[in-house]
């Protein structure tokens, strides 16, 4: 298996914009380093996120692209208000603190696109996404609407990421629609609310062998988080 445990310091762990409870103690940031290490291992072109708040998973994509010298551009797709589930928050102030960390360390990697999802559409040709992460609204038909009507937008061998795959509170049903897709080729994640990882239009070669692998690699960023 060619896949790399790089060792990472992430420089949203410092920008004084930020909250530490949510970069390095939130429901996303025990996936963190997974997010880096695949970054730098797919290599995508563009990686599409559904769902920012604070960056802690966009920030680890980008901190990826800098340190891999890669290409890939990374836009993060929210409104920054809230949803019932986050509770509605009124974000300027959030989006201008992502903003200030997206233009100070990751200049010409990192772009905010302050829409709702199927505005942002538009701005991405079929087939162009080669990561795609959903983490919007989590009730099943909300995550249902936005992984179908993003599906087209997914490359050939595109990866998908899910989170809160295992939380079954009040109307959480990512559980429900990733029991359903996890027929395709995938890895999942208990920790951390639960992250999965699919390949609904093909599992690429390289990937192979991290899937064969896959009991180790868990095992590994568990133990990390």
């Amino acid at each position: 298996m060619d896949w790399e445990y790089h060792p990472v310091r992430f420089a949203a762990d410092h920008a004084p914009e930020l909250p530490l409870a949510y970069t390095t103690n939130g429901a996303w940031s025990g996936h963190r380093r997974f997010a880096y290490d695949l970054v730098r291992f797919a290599k995508p072109r563009i990686i599409a996120e559904l769902g920012t708040l604070y960056g802690t998973s966009f920030f680890s994509f980008c901190q990826a692209v800098k340190d891999g010298n890669l290409s890939t551009r990374c836009f993060a797709v929210d409104t920054w208000q809230g949803d019932p589930h986050t509770g509605y928050y009124g974000g300027d102030p959030i989006y201008e603190a992502v903003q200030s960390v997206t233009l100070r360390e990751f200049p010409g990697i990192g772009y905010l696109v302050r829409s709702h999802f199927d505005q942002a559409l538009a701005g991405f040709p079929d087939g162009s996404v080669d990561l795609l992460h959903i983490d919007g609204y989590h009730t099943y038909d909300a995550v249902l609407h936005d992984y179908t009507t993003w599906y087209p937008k997914l490359a050939e061998n595109g990866i998908v990421l899910f989170h809160d795959i295992v939380v079954r509170l009040g109307d959480f049903g990512v559980y429900r629609l990733w029991e359903k897709l996890s027929e395709h080729p995938h890895l999942q994640f208990p920790h951390s609310n639960g992250l999965g990882v699919l390949f609904p239009k093909g599992c690429p070669p390289a990937f192979q062998a991290v899937l064969e692998h896959r009991d180790e690699l868990v095992a590994h960023y568990i133990d990390g988080a």
